[in-house]
């Protein structure tokens, strides 16, 4: 029996080098990046998280170029599979539209799917020593949920909530568990809006509020919460606590300018507007 984890040598190699088998036949040299992740609060993974997620060497610090339709070489596709296999904190489905997939599963499981018979593929997989079996369909293959486009329709409602409110805050999540936050303003609005991320869901909250203690003060005494803050220097950061680290919280928080808890539970989180980025052209092909 296989082990559950990746050995970081031959059989990893084996695994890689199948899948390039697999996109040579099908004739795929670049690959699309679908609902890429990072690990959040919670890991299931069997090995550690490592340094940005293992993504160190493939994209920047900040995850650009990180995200739903990023077009990466087979290469870097690669590089990505050995990431997922060393579960390193990192997770996407890796495809060219409905001629080639790649998805990585627990267990050391990757299923690879293509419109071609690939049989030269499959072969050397198996002179590789792995076991190639044929399957229906992948079982980590998208579910979307139905998701409102935020087009101008949108655009319209934040205006008209930031005329009634004075400020808003935006949460932008280009890469699941890698939010980034902004507070808006009717002068901002637009230039937040121009540098958001291809594909970002859009979650549009109250925004944050400048009486930092009675924020803390009001916490639940038994409830895991996402606080979110803006330090002196005005960047706005967020961390999920439960209440035993409400004191480190309030360390954190010291110097605050302003903040707000947002519950972590879904009948409890309520945000005024939430949809997600269309592409240049118009169409939601983001599947979240």
């Amino acid at each position: 029996m296989e082990e559950a984890v990746s050995d970081h040598g031959p059989v990893e190699a084996a695994y890689l080098e199948a899948v390039s088998a697999f996109a040579q036949a099908a004739g795929i040299d670049r690959l699309e990046i679908r609902e890429p992740s990072i690990t959040g609060f919670v890991h299931f993974g069997a090995q550690p998280v490592v340094e940005e997620h293992g993504l160190g060497g493939l994209f920047p610090a900040d995850l650009r170029g990180y995200h739903d339709g990023a077009q990466v070489s087979l290469a870097a596709a690669l590089e990505l599979v050995r990431v997922m296999l060393r579960e390193q904190g990192a997770w996407c489905r890796l495809e060219e539209r409905d001629a080639f997939t790649v998805h990585v599963g627990w267990d050391q499981y990757v299923y690879v799917g293509s419109d071609r018979p690939c049989t030269d593929a499959v072969a050397r997989t198996r002179e590789l020593g792995l076991f190639a079996e044929p399957v229906e369909a992948s079982p980590y293959a998208a579910e979307p949920e139905v998701k409102d486009a935020a087009d101008e329709a949108f655009w319209t409602s934040v205006r008209t909530e930031l005329a009634t409110r004075q400020g808003l805050l935006l949460e932008e999540t280009p890469v699941v568990n890698a939010s980034r936050w902004h507070r808006l303003t009717e002068e901002n609005l637009d230039a937040v809006r121009a540098g958001l991320r291809p594909r970002a869901v859009l979650t549009v909250w109250p925004d944050l509020r400048p009486d930092v203690d009675a924020v803390l003060n009001a916490l639940p005494s038994e409830w895991h919460i996402e606080f979110v803050w803006e330090s002196k220097d005005g960047t706005i950061r967020e961390v999920t606590v439960d209440e035993t680290r409400y004191r480190e919280l309030a360390a954190l928080a010291a110097h605050a300018r302003a903040a707000r808890a947002l519950s972590l539970y879904a009948d409890e989180r309520n945000p005024l507007l939430h949809a997600v980025l269309p592409d240049s052209d118009g169409v939601l092909r983001a599947r979240w």
